[in-house]
This record gives structure tokens, sequence and C-alpha cells, in this order.
């Protein structure tokens, strides 16, 4: 079995995020980047199958050669090789064609994302894959379970969860749960080692015009300055709530 793990190039939560060029550019110096998180429990899940099954586990990436220490480090953790599709991510659907191309000329059974990315929250590239592919597909993935050609996934729904058998080729887009957070790998120095002498291929991305452009980023408003009343004035606090605060 042919399993693809999608990867995410995104910026660690914990990175201070600034715009340049009249604030139509992300400016990336000082950011740390990392495998998307939600793509980690996927990836995580395909090392599993890989173990378990004797899947062969492969991560792409779209991005310039910035990328290629997240596809080293997914390396590391296990999958056997890497694919990085050289061009600028511009938008889910143009990142979407740009991934199912690699779908089509490798021939892969199951595609594992994660359900979104922390940097744009679009969480439309995996359904857009499965519809260009013409694949079944799965959100919100919690549980999958495969047996040969069948796969038994299991998704989160309002107020539940739902069991779904489906048949591959099928792409299913995973959140915490489909592995749980103690199950997380994180690269040892065999691992780094190996993943140097792995392969990772650089392919030509395909001509597409994406309908869309960024034209402006905005920061949420600064939130207000704290105020310290003293335990002891009831009043000042009341009439705060009432006439600032308004919530009484």
């Amino acid at each position: 079995m042919k399993i693809l793990v999608c990867i995410s190039h995104v910026p660690d939560t914990t990175s201070k995020i600034n715009f340049s060029e009249d604030n139509s550019q992300f400016d990336t110096n000082g950011v740390q980047f990392v495998i998307n998180p939600y793509d980690e429990f996927a990836l995580t899940r395909a090392m599993w199958f890989k173990e378990k099954q004797g899947a062969s586990v492969t991560v792409a990436t779209v991005g310039d050669a910035k990328v290629e220490p997240t596809l080293r480090k997914a390396l590391a953790i296990g999958a056997d090789d890497a694919i990085r599709i050289d061009t600028a991510p511009l938008d889910g659907f143009q990142v979407a064609k740009q991934l199912a191309e690699i779908v089509k000329s490798e021939g892969f059974d199951l595609v594992l994302t994660g359900k979104e990315s922390i940097d744009y929250n679009g969480g439309m590239v995996p359904g857009m894959m499965a519809e260009i592919l013409g694949f079944n597909f799965v959100n919100a993935c919690i549980g999958l379970e495969l047996d040969d050609k069948q796969a038994t996934a299991v998704i989160e729904i309002d107020g539940g969860k739902e069991t779904l058998n489906c048949s591959l080729p099928l792409i299913a887009a995973g959140q915490k749960g489909l592995v749980e957070e103690k199950d997380l790998r994180i690269p040892n120095m065999r691992g780094i080692m190996m993943a140097r002498k792995k392969p990772l291929k650089v392919v030509p991305a395909i001509d597409f015009n994406t309908p869309s452009s960024t034209i402006k980023y905005e920061k949420p408003e600064a939130k207000g300055a704290c105020k310290i009343i003293d335990a002891g004035n009831i009043d000042e606090l009341i009439q705060l709530l009432h006439n600032e605060a308004k919530v009484i």
C-alpha cells in the first residue's frame, strides 16, 4: 500500500507575526517554522500503517527550498521519501491542484492530511483534492483502520462521532484522536541521520492560474489595558462593568 501524507510548513504558534510591503506580505524574519500540528497526527497514523501493515509512506508539500527542513523532519520521524512541489503556495485551490497531480502520477492508495493548517485555517485542501481526484473523503477523522482495500473511519460530528466504511482510494483529513498527543513522534538522532540519506525529490509545478490573490493582511485589534480595582471598591467595579464593559 502506498500512503501520501501532505505536510504544511507553518509558523510555530509562539512566533511573533508581522507583515511587510504595506501589509501585503507575511514577514518571515525571525519566524520558526514547523510541521502543521494536524499533519503530525496524520503522519503518526501513517507510520503505524507502515509498521503494522508494511505500507510505504511518502510526504509532500508545496513550496520553495525553505520548506525542506520541515520535510526532512518528517523523514526523520520515519517517512520513506519526500516530494517538494517547486512553487509558492498561493491559496488552497492551487495547493490542492498541485498535490492532486502528485497523487495521480504516483498512484497512492491513501492520502492523509490534517483537517486544516494552523496559519490560514482554511480547511479546503483535502476536500478539493478528493473532488479533483474522484476519491472518497472523510473529514475531522479521529480514527482510521485499514483492511486490504477497505477503510473504517471514525469522524467527529456535532455532539458525538460517526463510524463509516468506505473503499480505497481515500483522502482522510485528521485531527487529534487519529492518534493521541502522547503518541506523536519526536525525531531521534538515528532518525535524523537516516533522513539525510532518504530521497527528497523536487518536481516542477503544473501550470495553474489561481483565481484568488491576497490583497492585504490585518492584525486583530490590540486588547485594551487592564484596569486594577481595589478589592473593597465595589461601587467602582459596578460602575465600570455597567458603563465601560457594558456587561450589566
